[in-house]
């Protein structure tokens, strides 16, 4: 008779259940906010997890560590080559499985996702406009986003999230819009507040629209009924009064839920971070490839879930940038 896995517990009794798996660290954008334009060194594909590697530590994850979602990023993890292929080997572990994307070459195999055992997929965009568009992400690919999105929702991965990450001086003007857009086409709007994680380390603090002005542009033109927090779900939501439409806000920042956190990270080429801005990792391709078995991947996980600290310290004068921006971490 199967047992129950043992929950993944930390030292301040947070029991973690959601994994994000990095496919690549590559990108086809170059957004403003996270890259320069000549993009980044790309790990070498030696480097990078195979598919049996992802899929062993899934595996491990969900059956011996009670993790119940995959969240499967990047960089863009529809780069990755396969994917549909891979998704289908992760379904039949028995946790819900997402993607993070960017949305460009979604419309193409949204379907196949679908057909493969994917749940659902939250699609960055910042912008309506085309030619904002091309400015924050330097490359002219807004229409494949839009086509994505309706794709997405064809093929039935719902609820389709967007996600939009809204500056000072760059989208700040178009949270009302981005809302509007979402319901219009039954999508969920997410905001989420700009966070210390480019390769350049230029972030600026005083660029970052805060949850409280983002909730003081909404309530200006709406009614927000509270839905509150689902678990340990990172965003906040409400309700626009008299409607179905729910907008979220990740306050990472300035309403830091790291009491709450369920999150472990595992970066494309196999490295385990017990925070999205954990400065330091555990080598768990190592393991596999040094010929580890199933017990001693397990004792490394929670040997470094036992390591993470009470929170990101952002707004503490002694915050350390991860060395790892967030294309190499995995969103």
């Amino acid at each position: 008779m199967d047992t129950a896995p043992s929950p993944l517990v930390d030292r301040f009794g947070r029991v973690h259940t959601d994994l994000r798996v990095s496919l690549t660290d590559r990108c086809n954008l170059r957004c403003t906010y996270c890259m320069p334009a000549e993009g980044l060194n790309w790990l070498p594909r030696a480097e990078v997890l195979t598919d049996d590697e992802v899929v062993r530590l899934a595996r491990i994850a969900v059956t011996r560590l009670g993790i119940t979602a995959l969240r499967l990023t990047g960089g863009e993890p529809l780069l990755r080559r396969g994917l549909p292929g891979l998704v289908g080997r992760l379904s039949p572990l028995g946790a819900e499985v997402s993607v993070t994307t960017n949305g460009i070459g979604l419309a193409r195999i949204a379907g196949e996702l679908k057909a493969a055992g994917l749940h659902r997929v939250n699609v960055s965009l910042d912008t309506l406009r085309p030619e904002r568009y091309a400015e924050i992400t330097r490359r002219d690919r807004i229409a494949d986003v839009f086509a994505g999105l309706a794709a997405a929702q064809a093929a039935g991965l719902a609820p389709v999230k967007v996600n939009a990450v809204p500056v000072r001086g760059v989208n700040d003007d178009e949270i009302v819009e981005l809302v509007e857009f979402a319901a219009e086409h039954g999508y969920r709007m997410r905001f989420i507040e700009s966070m210390p994680l480019d390769a350049q380390g230029a972030w600026e603090r005083d660029r970052m629209i805060t949850a409280d002005e983002l909730l003081a542009v909404l309530t200006e033109r709406w009614e927000l009924v509270p839905v509150g927090r689902h678990g340990n779900a990172p965003a906040e939501e409400w309700r626009i009064a008299g409607t179905e439409t729910v907008v979220g806000v990740i306050a990472s920042v300035t309403r830091p839920f790291c009491g709450g956190c369920d999150r472990v990270r595992l970066t494309a080429d196999g490295q385990l971070r017990n925070c999205l801005f954990a400065t330091e990792e555990s080598d768990l391709r190592a393991l596999l490839r040094d010929g580890a078995d199933d017990a001693a991947v397990e004792r490394a996980w929670r040997n470094t879930i036992a390591r993470k600290g009470p929170g990101h310290d952002i707004s503490s004068a002694d915050f350390v940038q991860p060395a790892r921006p967030m294309s190499a971490i995995g969103g």
